[in-house]
């Protein structure tokens, strides 16, 4: 957390296997002389003039962005909490707005601002989802002018793709930063903060737009205008917390988002999230030399995954279809790969001495 802004700047790529480094504004180091003039072909014939600080004309993409601005912003909200700020996207008519759980955190209340409205609106909370970094909150009086996003179908995101991130990063409201998308179907895994236990998400969204404090619950968004993402963390070091990897930034795609968000909005919390689930609370275990060695079962859900396999408070999960755990976290990215229904064999050092062994689980699923 930097200030009174919230944002996740830590995170594991388990997809990639690799730790990532921080993310950081995106410049393209290309300054042209005042005055002067350039035109290139676009390739279908045409001629685009560039900008040029005497007013010449603007190419077909610089208009398509300042268009995209104007018609998205004023769908991104900031919201002020008693511990901090971040970003939100209006999804409908009647005030709804969904946005990163960890923004959330602990709060029921909230102030949201509108872009260009200066007194704030008072909000409260709907739902939060934690395992998929969402929330919903709902405006008390939404005003009759409220603008929702269109969210789009992340599925068709292709990696090359220009992009857009808008939200209030470092509490700059209404900022817009802008990249491509670099890679889609990450695996990423948050921090454990106060209020928050952490997400893993999987078929994240990587792009090289600039996530800042912030900018968490924002928008990310197409050339069409759409929303196709909600941005949730940045890359940092996780050894020094450092940024080592500016332009590397992740965001939750809108297909989650929706089936997340219309769920909250209908039921009140989340029925089905499509993420496997073993039914149990758990704790990271270490051994002598104080490296982490497995997962230690807290409790175990009635009719849960866990408790029909014969799974038992105390018992220590090691390995998951031959793949180590040692953590909590990676025990959440190799459920993050599997579906509700899946057969695993998990690995076990009994409780009370009793040795170890292999238990066949069928998984469930993870609800609110």
């Amino acid at each position: 957390m930097s200030g009174t802004t919230r944002q996740r700047l830590t995170v594991a790529v388990a997809a990639a296997a690799i730790a990532l480094g921080g993310a950081s504004a995106c410049s393209d180091g290309d300054s042209k002389e005042k005055g002067s003039d350039t035109a290139t072909d676009n390739g279908n014939g045409n001629v685009a003039s560039a900008t040029t600080p005497n007013n010449a004309p603007v190419n077909d993409l610089d208009a398509q962005y300042r268009q995209i601005v104007r018609d998205v912003l004023p769908s991104v909200v900031q919201i002020t909490t008693a511990s901090g700020l971040g970003s939100g996207v209006v999804y409908d008519d009647q005030g709804n707005i969904v946005t990163n759980a960890h923004v959330v955190g602990q709060a029921t209340t909230f102030e949201v601002t509108l872009p260009n409205v200066s007194k704030p609106i008072t909000a409260k909370l709907v739902a939060s989802f934690a395992p998929d970094d969402l929330a919903v909150i709902r405006l008390d009086a939404p005003p009759s002018d409220l603008k929702p996003a269109r969210f789009g179908d992340s599925s068709k995101l292709e990696v090359g793709q220009i992009i857009m991130a808008m939200g209030n990063p470092l509490g700059l409201d209404s900022s817009v930063t802008e990249g491509i998308v670099s890679a889609v179907g990450r695996t990423v895994s948050e921090p454990q903060t106060d209020g928050s236990p952490g997400a893993t998400i999987s078929s994240a969204i990587q792009t090289s737009a600039a996530i800042n404090p912030g900018n968490s619950g924002g928008a990310l968004v197409d050339l069409g205008g759409q929303v196709i993402g909600i941005p949730t963390l940045a890359a940092t070091d996780p050894e020094t917390g450092n940024s080592a990897a500016p332009g590397i930034g992740f965001a939750i795609p809108s297909n989650t988002v929706k089936s997340i968000t219309d769920q909250i909005i209908k039921e009140g919390r989340v029925v089905s999230s499509g993420k496997a689930a073993l039914g149990v609370t758990v704790r990271t275990v270490s051994g002598p030399n104080g490296q982490a060695t497995g997962v230690g079962v807290a409790s175990v859900q009635d009719g849960g995954a866990a408790g029909a396999a014969g799974i038992q408070s105390g018992d220590v999960i090691t390995a998951i279809d031959g793949q180590a755990v040692p953590d909590v976290g990676t025990l959440s990215e190799v459920l993050a790969a599997k579906q509700p229904g899946d057969r695993v064999e998990v690995d076990l050092l009994r409780t009370g001495d009793r040795g170890r062994a292999t238990v066949e689980v069928i998984l469930g699923e993870l609800k609110s």
